[in-house]
């Protein structure tokens, strides 16, 4: 009778929803290249231009704090990355170039491939900004980094996740794939990373299994940075990186920008993974420093007095 009640209570519910979002994902279809266009926003009325792609599970409005400065000096391009946010969400592996594929995309609608073009991302989008940097380097002149995740491997990256709380290790364990299918009960307000604020955690809940367990083994854990940077490693680079981040540490961050002829790396103190919830003017002020001729002018004058 317990095991029975333990069923009706507990196990049901959940094989319910598991099922209910594996039904949802096979009812999607399939990823077109050609005719699978990615939800963006375009912010700003600046001359430079700035495409900014979020991390794992994230959306656009991640980068929509404290904007007041950058939209006078850059045309911001948000994008909602292949399966997640407000984006399409088909049927399909979300491998590294299949999400290159859809930015394209759009980079070429709204004419962000002119060479004039900074790349930037967060976390997994910054791994993405990178090989899109590396896969088209004539449209862009410069790439930035934000909180880059580089790891040896994958036993590398399960080494440094064993130290999270319970929720990060379960959710990027090989059970992920069936944790994300029960997400809508497993992403309630009591597990929200006190990292996250509100409104980003909500965000992160419109993703599915396919787009969340395929980004997570397929891009983030297989991609070799290394190779793509050593391609282009005569490119300008910015790295912004958390001192105090535990899932991309900043030592790692900062061999990967030494295959780089040019580049810098800035760092804040106090920062975590998630340092630009907290620290967005300091990334925008850095953005600025790094992509406007005049402020790299009076910087360099500063530093030799």
């Amino acid at each position: 009778m317990t095991l029975l009640l333990i069923s009706i209570v507990f196990i049901l519910p959940v094989v319910a929803i598991a099922s209910y979002q594996h039904y949802k994902i096979g009812k999607q279809p399939a990823y077109d290249a050609k005719e699978t266009l990615l939800n963006y926003e375009i912010i700003g009325s600046g001359e430079n231009k700035l495409v900014l792609l979020h991390g794992l599970t994230g959306s656009l409005h991640y980068w929509k704090r404290n904007l007041e400065s950058i939209t006078t000096t850059h045309k911001l391009l948000l994008v909602d990355l292949l399966g997640f946010g407000d984006s399409p969400k088909p049927q399909s592996d979300y491998s590294l170039s299949i999400q290159l594929q859809a930015l394209e995309l759009i980079l070429n609608k709204e004419e962000f491939n002119d060479g004039k073009t900074i790349i930037a991302g967060h976390s997994m989008g910054a791994m993405i900004s990178l090989a899109l940097l590396e896969k088209q380097p004539t449209w862009f002149k410069a790439g930035i980094f934000i909180s880059i995740p580089v790891y040896k491997n994958a036993d590398e990256f399960k080494e440094i996740m064993s130290s999270h709380s319970f929720v990060d290790r379960i959710s990027t364990s090989k059970f992920s794939k069936y944790i994300c299918m029960i997400h809508p009960i497993f992403m309630s307000s009591a597990f929200k990373p006190d990292n996250l604020t509100d409104d980003v955690y909500e965000d992160a809940k419109k993703h599915h299994w396919q787009s969340y367990y395929y980004s997570l083994t397929k891009v983030i854990l297989k991609t070799d940075l290394y190779a793509i940077a050593k391609k282009i490693k005569d490119k300008d680079v910015l790295f912004i990186h958390g001192e105090k981040d535990t899932t991309a540490p900043l030592e790692n961050a900062l061999k990967l920008s030494k295959e780089f002829k040019n580049a810098q790396l800035i760092t804040s103190s106090e920062g975590d993974h998630q340092f630009f919830l907290k620290e967005a003017e300091f990334v925008w002020n850095t953005i600025q420093d790094f992509t406007i001729s005049d402020k790299k002018l009076q910087k360099t004058i500063s530093n030799e007095h």
